[in-house]
């Protein structure tokens, strides 16, 4: 006779999509969320708090780990980082935004594949290299960018350092989620190598490559289409106003 499964644990998983959706503060989204699980699997509250305690007590160091990588960050952006990278990747005659985001997608999957997960990142790579580069090499092209154009090219810098890392890391053995589920797997009576689990993370690798490639392949074609456009409506408004002070003169 089959036991009864408990399904309240579940709850977890509720909790953060009304988190995240709501737009709460994830870290209190998160606190929330591991003592309802913790809560409906049964857990007495002392074994709750004093689970979370353990856990603070082990990380409190990580904020340092954080917060130092970033003032090296800022420094060099104060002087001149950013500026840098615009005028280094306009030397470059073929560079477009769509290209140097294909080649930096598949430069972090890669070393994400061998554990170097740390190698990129939106605060030391996409925001003072990354998405520079890409404004510079569209800007070398086009001219002056909008900000809607501007916005859009850093939106691709973060999703393709995100693409790269999630299912780079994947084929990583020694990654965290891979011994979780081989973990997991053994306590059910399943025996999965880890090695087993990171080749059969190589497809869908391959597949996020290709599929994130094709939408930056069309990015470039799609970029000089709306800044066509924003150049074609800027001289009518312009026109407009005009016209409209030249009658409101007029009037008076």
């Amino acid at each position: 006779m089959l036991s009864q499964v408990n399904l309240w644990p579940l709850i977890g998983v509720a909790i953060i999509i009304v988190g995240f959706v709501l737009r709460f503060n994830p870290m209190l989204v998160v606190v929330v969320t591991a003592i309802g699980t913790a809560l409906a699997a049964g857990f007495p509250i002392e074994k709750v708090l004093a689970t979370i305690g353990t856990g603070f007590v082990k990380t409190r160091n990580l904020p340092l780990i954080i917060l130092l990588p970033l003032a090296v960050i800022g420094l060099l952006e104060r002087h001149g980082l950013r500026q840098h990278a615009q005028h280094w990747i306009s030397s470059i005659k073929s560079a477009t935004a769509g290209r140097l985001l294909i080649v930096y997608l598949a430069a972090r999957q890669l070393t994400a594949a061998v554990g170097l997960t740390s190698l990129g990142g939106h605060p030391q790579m996409v925001r003072p290299l990354l998405a520079p580069m890409a404004e510079g090499a569209t800007e070398n092209r086009y001219g002056k960018l909008s900000a809607k154009v501007r916005d859009k090219l850093r939106a691709f810098s973060a999703a393709t350092d995100n693409v790269g890392l999630f299912f780079g890391e994947d084929i990583f053995v020694a990654f965290g989620a891979i011994v979780l589920m081989t973990t997991f797997l053994r306590e059910a009576g399943i025996e999965v190598e880890p090695i087993h689990v990171a080749l059969w993370g190589i497809p869908t690798a391959i597949a996020a490559f290709i599929i994130h490639a094709v939408r930056l392949y069309r990015l470039d074609g799609a970029l000089a289409k709306e800044i066509a456009q924003e150049a074609a409506e800027t001289p009518a408004g312009a026109a407009t106003d005009d016209t409209n002070n030249n009658n409101k003169t007029h009037g008076a």
